[in-house]
Protein backbone atom coordinates (compact mmCIF):
# COMPACT_ATOMS: atom_id res chain seq x y z
CA UNK A 1 0.00 0.00 0.00
CA UNK A 2 1.26 3.55 -0.71
CA UNK A 3 0.67 6.01 1.61
CA UNK A 4 1.39 10.22 1.46
CA UNK A 5 0.92 11.70 4.90
CA UNK A 6 0.25 15.72 4.28
CA UNK A 7 0.92 17.61 7.81
CA UNK A 8 0.38 20.93 9.22
CA UNK A 9 -1.34 22.34 5.77
CA UNK A 10 -3.92 25.03 5.74
CA UNK A 11 -6.39 22.88 4.01
CA UNK A 12 -8.86 24.72 1.60
CA UNK A 13 -12.13 22.59 0.54
CA UNK A 14 -14.64 24.66 -1.80
CA UNK A 15 -17.26 21.34 -1.81
CA UNK A 16 -17.54 22.25 2.39
CA UNK A 17 -16.29 26.03 2.62
CA UNK A 18 -13.68 24.12 5.24
CA UNK A 19 -10.52 26.53 5.97
CA UNK A 20 -8.48 25.69 8.43
CA UNK A 21 -5.15 23.68 9.84
CA UNK A 22 -4.65 20.10 9.49
CA UNK A 23 -3.32 17.00 7.66
CA UNK A 24 -4.03 14.71 5.02
CA UNK A 25 -3.78 10.97 4.78
CA UNK A 26 -3.76 9.10 1.57
CA UNK A 27 -3.58 5.30 0.39
CA UNK A 28 -3.19 3.82 -2.70
CA UNK A 29 -4.43 6.72 -4.43
CA UNK A 30 -7.55 7.89 -2.29
CA UNK A 31 -8.11 10.37 0.65
CA UNK A 32 -9.22 8.11 3.83
CA UNK A 33 -8.31 11.02 6.34
CA UNK A 34 -8.64 14.74 6.58
CA UNK A 35 -8.84 17.39 9.35
CA UNK A 36 -7.35 18.52 12.70
CA UNK A 37 -4.75 16.01 14.23
CA UNK A 38 -6.18 13.22 12.27
CA UNK A 39 -2.79 10.71 13.61
CA UNK A 40 -3.43 11.40 16.82
CA UNK A 41 -1.23 10.49 19.42
CA UNK A 42 0.55 7.40 17.60
CA UNK A 43 1.99 10.03 14.83
CA UNK A 44 1.72 9.29 11.20
CA UNK A 45 2.19 5.33 9.85
CA UNK A 46 5.62 4.55 9.77
CA UNK A 47 5.13 3.54 5.96
CA UNK A 48 3.80 6.90 4.52
CA UNK A 49 5.89 9.44 2.71
CA UNK A 50 5.76 12.60 5.06
CA UNK A 51 5.27 16.14 3.03
CA UNK A 52 4.93 18.86 5.84
CA UNK A 53 3.14 21.67 3.94
CA UNK A 54 4.55 23.91 6.82
CA UNK A 55 1.01 26.33 6.43
CA UNK A 56 0.88 26.22 2.62
CA UNK A 57 -2.53 26.14 1.11
CA UNK A 58 -4.12 22.63 0.45
CA UNK A 59 -6.26 22.45 -1.77
CA UNK A 60 -8.36 19.92 -4.62
CA UNK A 61 -6.29 19.81 -8.08
CA UNK A 62 -7.73 22.35 -10.71
CA UNK A 63 -9.61 21.74 -13.35
CA UNK A 64 -9.14 23.22 -16.70
CA UNK A 65 -12.52 23.18 -18.47
CA UNK A 66 -10.75 24.84 -22.01
CA UNK A 67 -7.50 23.60 -22.89
CA UNK A 68 -6.61 23.64 -26.88
CA UNK A 69 -3.65 21.50 -27.69
CA UNK A 70 -2.36 20.80 -31.30
CA UNK A 71 -2.38 16.62 -30.88
CA UNK A 72 -3.14 15.61 -32.59
CA UNK A 73 -2.33 17.35 -36.37
CA UNK A 74 0.21 20.27 -34.53
CA UNK A 75 1.82 18.62 -32.45
CA UNK A 76 4.63 21.15 -33.05
CA UNK A 77 2.36 24.17 -31.21
CA UNK A 78 1.61 22.32 -28.16
CA UNK A 79 1.74 17.89 -27.64
CA UNK A 80 -0.89 16.30 -24.54
CA UNK A 81 2.53 15.62 -22.67
CA UNK A 82 3.74 19.61 -22.87
CA UNK A 83 0.25 20.21 -22.24
CA UNK A 84 0.30 18.06 -19.35
CA UNK A 85 3.73 19.17 -17.83
CA UNK A 86 2.26 22.53 -17.80
CA UNK A 87 -0.65 21.70 -16.21
CA UNK A 88 1.23 20.09 -13.38
CA UNK A 89 3.88 22.63 -12.70
CA UNK A 90 0.08 25.49 -12.95
CA UNK A 91 -1.16 22.68 -10.30
CA UNK A 92 -3.96 21.65 -13.01
CA UNK A 93 -4.57 17.72 -12.59
CA UNK A 94 -7.46 17.56 -14.91
CA UNK A 95 -7.65 19.11 -18.39
CA UNK A 96 -10.43 18.63 -21.35
CA UNK A 97 -9.19 19.24 -24.71
CA UNK A 98 -11.03 21.09 -26.64
CA UNK A 99 -12.40 19.83 -29.53
CA UNK A 100 -10.62 21.62 -32.05
CA UNK A 101 -7.74 19.44 -33.15
CA UNK A 102 -6.74 18.48 -36.85
CA UNK A 103 -8.90 16.77 -37.11
CA UNK A 104 -11.57 17.70 -35.40
CA UNK A 105 -12.64 15.31 -32.52
CA UNK A 106 -16.52 14.79 -33.96
CA UNK A 107 -16.20 10.39 -33.97
CA UNK A 108 -15.79 8.27 -31.19
CA UNK A 109 -12.70 7.19 -33.07
CA UNK A 110 -11.08 10.08 -32.53
CA UNK A 111 -11.94 10.74 -29.01
CA UNK A 112 -10.84 7.08 -28.07
CA UNK A 113 -7.39 7.47 -29.59
CA UNK A 114 -6.47 11.32 -27.96
CA UNK A 115 -7.68 10.04 -23.91
CA UNK A 116 -5.68 7.06 -24.74
CA UNK A 117 -2.93 8.84 -25.65
CA UNK A 118 -3.22 11.19 -22.90
CA UNK A 119 -3.53 8.91 -20.62
CA UNK A 120 -0.10 7.18 -22.01
CA UNK A 121 1.96 10.65 -22.10
CA UNK A 122 0.48 13.35 -19.91
CA UNK A 123 0.93 13.69 -15.98
CA UNK A 124 -2.17 14.94 -15.55
CA UNK A 125 -5.73 13.32 -16.19
CA UNK A 126 -7.04 14.13 -19.97
CA UNK A 127 -10.74 14.58 -20.81
CA UNK A 128 -12.01 15.74 -24.06
CA UNK A 129 -15.14 17.70 -25.08
CA UNK A 130 -16.52 16.51 -28.28
CA UNK A 131 -17.52 18.34 -31.09
CA UNK A 132 -21.06 19.57 -31.75
CA UNK A 133 -21.11 19.38 -35.33
CA UNK A 134 -19.37 17.23 -38.13
CA UNK A 135 -15.76 19.41 -38.53
CA UNK A 136 -17.18 22.42 -36.68
CA UNK A 137 -18.87 23.20 -39.54
CA UNK A 138 -22.43 24.72 -37.61
CA UNK A 139 -24.56 22.61 -39.93
CA UNK A 140 -24.39 18.70 -39.14
CA UNK A 141 -24.97 17.10 -35.64
CA UNK A 142 -22.67 14.80 -34.18
CA UNK A 143 -23.33 11.79 -32.73
CA UNK A 144 -23.59 13.34 -29.27
CA UNK A 145 -25.17 10.08 -27.77
CA UNK A 146 -22.30 7.55 -28.87
CA UNK A 147 -19.29 10.25 -28.00
CA UNK A 148 -21.32 11.10 -24.29
CA UNK A 149 -20.71 7.01 -23.55
CA UNK A 150 -17.65 6.88 -25.05
CA UNK A 151 -16.32 9.75 -22.55
CA UNK A 152 -16.76 13.41 -24.04
CA UNK A 153 -17.74 15.31 -20.88
CA UNK A 154 -19.26 18.14 -22.69
CA UNK A 155 -19.89 19.42 -26.24
CA UNK A 156 -18.86 22.79 -28.10
CA UNK A 157 -18.23 24.02 -31.79
CA UNK A 158 -14.79 25.15 -31.08
CA UNK A 159 -14.69 28.77 -31.06
CA UNK A 160 -17.16 29.00 -34.30
CA UNK A 161 -20.75 29.98 -32.98
CA UNK A 162 -23.57 28.47 -34.46
CA UNK A 163 -25.62 31.12 -36.13
CA UNK A 164 -28.68 29.23 -37.25
CA UNK A 165 -31.14 29.54 -34.19
CA UNK A 166 -33.20 26.76 -35.97
CA UNK A 167 -30.15 23.99 -35.63
CA UNK A 168 -29.18 25.38 -31.83
CA UNK A 169 -32.31 24.41 -30.62
CA UNK A 170 -31.80 21.18 -32.16
CA UNK A 171 -28.69 20.48 -30.28
CA UNK A 172 -30.14 21.52 -27.36
CA UNK A 173 -33.09 19.71 -27.43
CA UNK A 174 -31.45 16.57 -29.26
CA UNK A 175 -28.49 17.02 -26.08
CA UNK A 176 -31.64 17.03 -23.62
CA UNK A 177 -32.01 13.68 -23.93
CA UNK A 178 -28.56 12.61 -22.96
CA UNK A 179 -28.68 15.29 -20.30
CA UNK A 180 -24.83 16.44 -21.72
CA UNK A 181 -23.90 19.97 -21.58
CA UNK A 182 -23.53 22.24 -24.28
CA UNK A 183 -20.96 24.76 -24.21
CA UNK A 184 -21.42 27.79 -26.59
CA UNK A 185 -19.32 30.90 -27.55
CA UNK A 186 -21.30 34.18 -26.92
CA UNK A 187 -20.72 35.81 -29.91
CA UNK A 188 -22.58 37.21 -32.52
CA UNK A 189 -21.32 36.36 -35.94
CA UNK A 190 -22.53 39.44 -38.32
CA UNK A 191 -21.24 41.74 -35.51
CA UNK A 192 -18.06 40.50 -34.73
CA UNK A 193 -16.73 38.65 -38.31
CA UNK A 194 -13.35 40.22 -39.54
CA UNK A 195 -12.79 41.96 -36.04
CA UNK A 196 -10.02 41.85 -33.68
CA UNK A 197 -10.39 44.16 -30.56
CA UNK A 198 -13.40 45.67 -28.43
CA UNK A 199 -15.23 48.30 -29.56
CA UNK A 200 -14.12 51.25 -27.59
CA UNK A 201 -12.31 54.90 -28.13
CA UNK A 202 -9.07 52.93 -27.31
CA UNK A 203 -9.62 50.52 -30.08
CA UNK A 204 -10.91 53.69 -32.37
CA UNK A 205 -7.57 55.41 -31.74
CA UNK A 206 -5.38 52.54 -32.78
CA UNK A 207 -7.84 52.22 -35.82
CA UNK A 208 -8.67 48.62 -35.47
CA UNK A 209 -11.78 46.72 -36.49
CA UNK A 210 -13.84 46.26 -33.23
CA UNK A 211 -16.54 44.39 -32.33
CA UNK A 212 -19.41 45.51 -29.91
CA UNK A 213 -19.75 44.09 -26.50
CA UNK A 214 -23.22 43.99 -27.39
CA UNK A 215 -22.43 41.31 -29.36
CA UNK A 216 -21.88 38.84 -27.16
CA UNK A 217 -25.09 39.59 -25.65
CA UNK A 218 -27.50 39.33 -28.21
CA UNK A 219 -26.12 35.54 -28.51
CA UNK A 220 -26.52 34.65 -24.77
CA UNK A 221 -30.36 36.08 -25.30
CA UNK A 222 -30.68 34.02 -27.87
CA UNK A 223 -29.12 31.02 -26.20
CA UNK A 224 -31.09 31.25 -23.00
CA UNK A 225 -33.97 31.41 -25.05
CA UNK A 226 -33.71 28.57 -26.85
CA UNK A 227 -32.28 26.48 -23.30
CA UNK A 228 -35.32 27.44 -21.92
CA UNK A 229 -37.39 25.93 -24.93
CA UNK A 230 -35.72 22.90 -25.19
CA UNK A 231 -34.75 22.38 -21.31
CA UNK A 232 -31.01 21.70 -22.64
CA UNK A 233 -27.99 22.27 -20.54
CA UNK A 234 -26.30 25.36 -21.60
CA UNK A 235 -22.67 26.62 -20.81
CA UNK A 236 -22.08 30.16 -21.74
CA UNK A 237 -18.08 29.73 -23.11
CA UNK A 238 -15.86 32.71 -22.18
CA UNK A 239 -18.58 35.53 -21.18
CA UNK A 240 -16.04 38.56 -21.37
CA UNK A 241 -18.14 42.05 -20.71
CA UNK A 242 -20.19 43.10 -18.11
CA UNK A 243 -23.09 43.85 -20.78
CA UNK A 244 -23.60 40.13 -20.41
CA UNK A 245 -23.75 39.48 -16.54
CA UNK A 246 -26.99 40.78 -15.92
CA UNK A 247 -28.87 38.92 -18.76
CA UNK A 248 -27.08 35.76 -17.28
CA UNK A 249 -27.99 36.63 -13.80
CA UNK A 250 -31.52 36.99 -14.26
CA UNK A 251 -31.86 33.87 -16.17
CA UNK A 252 -30.04 32.19 -13.21
CA UNK A 253 -32.91 33.19 -11.12
CA UNK A 254 -35.38 31.29 -13.17
CA UNK A 255 -33.58 28.07 -12.44
CA UNK A 256 -32.53 27.14 -15.38
CA UNK A 257 -29.96 24.83 -16.40
CA UNK A 258 -27.42 27.82 -17.01
CA UNK A 259 -23.62 27.95 -16.23
CA UNK A 260 -21.11 30.30 -17.65
CA UNK A 261 -17.20 30.65 -18.05
CA UNK A 262 -14.51 33.48 -17.86
CA UNK A 263 -10.76 33.43 -18.65
CA UNK A 264 -8.27 34.38 -16.50
CA UNK A 265 -7.12 36.82 -18.92
CA UNK A 266 -9.99 38.51 -18.78
CA UNK A 267 -10.27 38.78 -14.98
CA UNK A 268 -6.60 39.53 -14.69
CA UNK A 269 -6.46 42.04 -17.71
CA UNK A 270 -7.66 44.83 -19.86
CA UNK A 271 -7.69 46.43 -23.43
CA UNK A 272 -5.10 48.66 -22.20
CA UNK A 273 -2.66 45.57 -22.19
CA UNK A 274 -2.71 45.44 -26.09
CA UNK A 275 -0.86 48.57 -25.35
CA UNK A 276 0.98 49.54 -28.89
CA UNK A 277 -0.59 46.84 -31.05
CA UNK A 278 0.99 43.99 -28.41
CA UNK A 279 -0.06 40.89 -30.25
CA UNK A 280 0.60 38.62 -27.64
CA UNK A 281 -2.61 40.07 -25.75
CA UNK A 282 -4.41 39.49 -28.88
CA UNK A 283 -7.93 37.29 -27.19
CA UNK A 284 -11.18 36.18 -28.41
CA UNK A 285 -12.91 37.07 -26.89
CA UNK A 286 -11.25 40.36 -27.05
CA UNK A 287 -9.64 42.20 -24.15
CA UNK A 288 -12.47 44.71 -22.73
CA UNK A 289 -12.37 47.61 -20.39
CA UNK A 290 -11.23 47.97 -17.00
CA UNK A 291 -15.12 48.93 -16.34
CA UNK A 292 -16.05 44.95 -17.50
CA UNK A 293 -12.75 43.38 -16.30
CA UNK A 294 -13.92 44.67 -12.45
CA UNK A 295 -17.94 43.08 -13.57
CA UNK A 296 -16.68 39.59 -14.19
CA UNK A 297 -14.63 39.78 -10.75
CA UNK A 298 -17.51 40.61 -8.74
CA UNK A 299 -19.57 38.04 -10.34
CA UNK A 300 -16.73 35.21 -9.52
CA UNK A 301 -17.18 36.17 -5.99
CA UNK A 302 -20.88 36.36 -5.80
CA UNK A 303 -21.18 32.90 -7.80
CA UNK A 304 -22.77 34.47 -11.27
CA UNK A 305 -19.53 32.98 -12.96
CA UNK A 306 -19.47 29.41 -12.44
CA UNK A 307 -16.45 28.56 -13.83
CA UNK A 308 -12.50 30.29 -14.71
CA UNK A 309 -10.36 28.74 -17.16
CA UNK A 310 -7.31 29.10 -18.68
CA UNK A 311 -8.36 29.46 -22.44
CA UNK A 312 -4.90 27.73 -23.36
CA UNK A 313 -4.59 28.14 -26.86
CA UNK A 314 -1.07 27.59 -28.23
CA UNK A 315 0.51 29.62 -30.66
CA UNK A 316 4.30 29.92 -32.58
CA UNK A 317 6.20 32.94 -32.69
CA UNK A 318 5.51 32.69 -36.29
CA UNK A 319 1.69 33.32 -35.36
CA UNK A 320 1.97 35.93 -33.20
CA UNK A 321 4.72 38.16 -34.59
CA UNK A 322 2.80 40.00 -37.19
CA UNK A 323 0.49 43.16 -37.61
CA UNK A 324 -2.37 43.07 -35.01
CA UNK A 325 -5.18 42.35 -37.44
CA UNK A 326 -3.55 39.73 -38.87
CA UNK A 327 -1.67 37.64 -35.80
CA UNK A 328 -3.70 34.46 -34.17
CA UNK A 329 -5.90 35.74 -30.94
CA UNK A 330 -5.21 33.45 -28.09
CA UNK A 331 -2.66 32.64 -25.36
CA UNK A 332 -1.14 29.75 -23.65
CA UNK A 333 -2.22 29.76 -19.07
CA UNK A 334 -1.99 26.80 -18.35
CA UNK A 335 1.16 28.09 -15.71
CA UNK A 336 -0.19 31.20 -14.99
CA UNK A 337 -3.60 30.52 -14.45
CA UNK A 338 -3.21 29.67 -10.56
CA UNK A 339 -0.65 32.35 -9.91
CA UNK A 340 -2.75 34.95 -11.68
CA UNK A 341 -5.77 34.25 -9.67
CA UNK A 342 -3.74 34.47 -6.38
CA UNK A 343 -2.66 37.87 -7.36
CA UNK A 344 -6.16 38.99 -7.33
CA UNK A 345 -6.81 37.18 -4.28
CA UNK A 346 -4.09 38.94 -2.69
CA UNK A 347 -4.87 42.70 -3.73
CA UNK A 348 -8.65 41.29 -2.32
CA UNK A 349 -9.83 41.48 -5.76
CA UNK A 350 -10.91 38.24 -5.61
CA UNK A 351 -12.45 35.73 -3.04
CA UNK A 352 -9.70 33.13 -2.48
CA UNK A 353 -12.08 30.60 -1.80
CA UNK A 354 -14.48 31.73 -4.53
CA UNK A 355 -11.82 31.68 -6.90
CA UNK A 356 -10.72 27.80 -5.98
CA UNK A 357 -14.34 26.85 -6.45
CA UNK A 358 -14.34 27.78 -9.35
CA UNK A 359 -11.59 25.60 -10.70
CA UNK A 360 -12.59 22.79 -8.96
CA UNK A 361 -16.03 21.51 -7.30
CA UNK A 362 -17.95 23.68 -9.79
CA UNK A 363 -16.10 22.54 -13.13
CA UNK A 364 -16.31 18.79 -11.26
CA UNK A 365 -20.14 19.24 -10.52
CA UNK A 366 -20.70 20.29 -14.02
CA UNK A 367 -18.71 17.50 -16.08
CA UNK A 368 -20.15 14.47 -13.38
CA UNK A 369 -16.10 14.07 -12.19
CA UNK A 370 -15.19 12.90 -8.54
CA UNK A 371 -12.08 14.97 -8.24
CA UNK A 372 -12.31 18.81 -7.27
CA UNK A 373 -12.84 17.94 -3.40
CA UNK A 374 -11.24 16.97 -0.36
CA UNK A 375 -13.53 14.82 1.75
CA UNK A 376 -12.42 11.31 2.53
CA UNK A 377 -13.18 9.01 -0.32
CA UNK A 378 -12.12 11.38 -2.71
CA UNK A 379 -9.60 11.08 -5.73
CA UNK A 380 -6.29 12.34 -4.15
CA UNK A 381 -5.86 15.19 -6.81
CA UNK A 382 -3.69 17.75 -5.00
CA UNK A 383 -1.93 20.96 -5.01
CA UNK A 384 -0.05 22.53 -2.31
CA UNK A 385 -0.23 26.21 -2.84
CA UNK A 386 2.52 28.74 -1.47
CA UNK A 387 0.25 32.43 -1.88
CA UNK A 388 2.63 34.28 -1.06
CA UNK A 389 5.95 33.99 -3.01
CA UNK A 390 6.43 36.20 -5.61
CA UNK A 391 8.05 36.11 -8.98
CA UNK A 392 8.03 37.53 -12.57
CA UNK A 393 6.89 35.49 -15.52
CA UNK A 394 9.14 35.11 -18.14
CA UNK A 395 7.40 33.72 -21.33
CA UNK A 396 10.75 31.58 -22.33
CA UNK A 397 10.54 29.20 -18.92
CA UNK A 398 7.15 28.34 -19.56
CA UNK A 399 7.00 24.64 -20.10
CA UNK A 400 4.29 24.58 -22.85
CA UNK A 401 6.16 24.48 -26.41
CA UNK A 402 4.21 27.80 -27.32
CA UNK A 403 5.28 30.91 -25.11
CA UNK A 404 2.25 33.28 -26.55
CA UNK A 405 1.46 34.95 -22.90
CA UNK A 406 0.02 38.07 -22.25
CA UNK A 407 1.84 37.67 -18.80
CA UNK A 408 5.82 37.83 -20.04
CA UNK A 409 7.59 40.12 -17.90
CA UNK A 410 4.48 40.81 -15.44
CA UNK A 411 4.96 40.28 -11.45
CA UNK A 412 2.68 37.77 -9.87
CA UNK A 413 2.35 36.35 -6.36
CA UNK A 414 1.63 32.81 -5.54
CA UNK A 415 2.32 29.14 -7.26
CA UNK A 416 1.92 25.57 -7.13
CA UNK A 417 4.43 23.98 -5.38
CA UNK A 418 3.56 20.24 -4.98
CA UNK A 419 1.29 18.70 -7.49
CA UNK A 420 -0.06 15.71 -6.69
CA UNK A 421 -2.57 12.96 -8.78
CA UNK A 422 -4.29 10.22 -7.88
CA UNK A 423 -2.15 9.74 -5.00
CA UNK A 424 1.63 10.63 -7.20
CA UNK A 425 3.46 13.22 -6.83
CA UNK A 426 3.82 14.45 -10.77
CA UNK A 427 5.25 17.88 -9.84
CA UNK A 428 7.66 18.96 -6.95
CA UNK A 429 9.11 22.87 -6.65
Amino acid sequence: MSQIAIINARLMDPETSYDGLGDILIEDGIITAMGADIFGHDGTPDTAQIIDADGLICAPGLIDMRVITGDPGREGKESLESAGRAAAAGGVTSMVVMPQTKPIIDNVALLDHIMRRGAERSPVRVYCAGALTDNLDGQSMTEIGLLNKAGAVYFSNGERPIGDSRIMRRLLSYSSAFNVLIAHRAIDPALSDGTCAHESDFSSRLGLSAAPAMAERIMIERDIALAELTGGRLLIDLVSSAEALGVISRAKSRDLEIACTASINHLALNELDIGDYRTFAKLDPPLREESDRRALLAAVNDGTIDVIVSAHDPHPAGEKRLPFAEAEAGAVGLETLLAAGLTLAGDEQLDLMAFLGSLTINPATLLGLPTGRLGQGAPADIVLIDPNIPWVCDASKLLSKSKNTPFDGRRLIGKAVTTIVAGQIVYSA
